[in-house]
């Protein structure tokens, strides 16, 4: 069994349902209802469906992966992993560079993507924990 994919699998699948679910609440309707103009509004919405695509899908993928290793889908599993550990450096690096440290709390995605990443990293390196 491979905890670590197990893991990164369970964290992602959540972290996309909170994304879609609770975020897009969140998002959406002062997004549609802002003084933007509507191209850049539906712009906007349309990047953040687009996330929310990304995050469903990679989230399957590593579902698939887990239940059906090969060095293909650890291949995928890899390449899934770097994707979320750079989602949560842009996090990282926007909190910092925009608004200093103390958004890095208000801003906490970082806080769900990178254990993603990290534990997918180690499910390819360590695909079986020792009993």
């Amino acid at each position: 069994m491979n905890r670590p994919l197990l893991a990164a699998t369970l964290l992602a699948g959540f972290t996309a349902a909170l994304h879609t679910f609770g975020g897009t609440l969140e998002i959406e309707a002062p997004l549609l209802q802002s003084n933007i103009s509507p191209r850049i509004s539906l712009m906007l919405l349309a990047c953040w469906h687009m996330v929310t695509v990304v995050l469903a899908i990679s989230a399957i993928a590593l579902a698939l992966a887990y239940r059906k290793p090969t060095p293909a889908s650890m291949a995928t599993v890899t390449l899934v992993s770097y994707l979320w550990l750079s989602f949560g450096a842009v996090f990282i690096g926007i909190d910092l560079f925009y608004a200093g440290p103390a958004m890095l709390l208000q801003l906490p995605q970082w806080v769900l993507l990178l254990p993603v990443g990290v534990l997918g990293l180690w499910s390819v390196r360590y695909p079986a924990l020792p009993r």
